[in-house]
């Protein structure tokens, strides 16, 4: 079997960076959920859903009204608005954000097949107008 080839970082500063950025917990899904645990609303965060392609963790998931939030950060999910596609190491970053575009459409997709209420933010969205659109849905969906 081939080893995959990886990138090297272009330098020692961007390989700091690079190994500083979270997976989860990031500050504008750490911003949401405090202000939605503060409305008294109660959730599993990065709780494990299977999928029939594997499986996913919503950033936010309310399980008895089948509800996922996820909060994409704007380089990792290919925001429109705010992405940017990196220069050195292209062979590597395109495919690997494309991968990541594919995937997000995919659980979205399978999620909502099974069900599922989903919803995605931009992280540049203000965490304030997260919280309450995600309330508001809450509270339509228990009533």
């Amino acid at each position: 079997m081939a080893r995959r080839r990886y990138p090297h970082p272009a330098t020692p500063a961007r390989s700091r960076i690079m190994r500083s950025i979270r997976a989860s917990g990031t500050a504008p899904e750490a911003e949401v959920r405090s202000r939605l645990h503060r409305a008294g609303l109660r959730f599993r965060k990065n709780a494990t859903l299977r999928l029939p392609s594997g499986s996913t963790r919503p950033d936010i998931v309310f399980p008895r009204l089948k509800l996922a939030v996820f909060i994409d950060g704007c380089f990792w999910h290919g925001c429109p608005r705010h992405a940017t596609h990196p220069r050195h190491n292209a062979w590597y970053w395109a495919p690997k954000l494309r991968q990541n575009r594919d995937r997000d459409a995919r659980s979205t997709r399978e999620l909502r097949s099974a069900g599922w209420l989903v919803r995605r933010f931009w992280e540049h969205v203000p965490p304030a107008r997260v919280a309450q659109q995600v309330q508001a849905l809450v509270q339509r969906l228990v009533d």
